[in-house]
């Protein structure tokens, strides 16, 4: 049996706290969708600072749920991720669901960004939601990409 890839997890909530996941819940879906050794932060941000990121960062003036920004490609891999709580929020309420569960499809998806994978296609889009919904399924979660019930 391999060793569990190491973790380096550092989580900024640069909003209030109150309602979003806690630590250990972020810690165990970034563990979960992990292969290899990583140095990451989440950082839980407002809309202003998720507008300005996505628009400095892709060209797009609206703030989004989930950007990003990996450094190193190492090992260990660096990077950032930054989850904006009013849209992932708001996304679970419209999708109807559960908002512990699009928490953890949101970091597990940057999480599978930030090791290199992608959806810029549709054979890629197809691998990484069938890893997604891998991943999610093993912690427990629905598949995200099924209408909620």
């Amino acid at each position: 049996m391999s060793p569990r890839p190491a973790l380096s997890l550092t989580v900024q909530y640069a909003v209030d706290p109150g309602g979003l996941p806690t630590r250990a819940q972020f810690r165990r879906w970034v563990r979960a969708a992990l292969s290899t050794d990583c140095t990451v932060t989440l950082r839980l941000v407002d809309e202003a600072e998720g507008r300005a990121l996505n628009a400095t960062y892709r060209g797009k003036d609206y703030a989004t749920n989930v950007l990003t920004f990996p450094y190193e490609a190492g090992p260990p891999l660096e990077g950032d991720i930054a989850l904006c709580a009013t849209v992932v929020a708001a996304e679970a309420m419209v999708q109807g669901k559960p908002a512990e569960a699009h928490w953890a499809h949101l970091v597990v998806h940057g999480m599978l960004h930030l090791q290199g994978h992608d959806h810029e296609d549709d054979a890629e889009a197809r691998r990484m939601e069938a890893l997604e919904t891998q991943i999610l399924g093993d912690l427990g979660y629905p598949d995200p990409y099924l209408p909620a019930a």
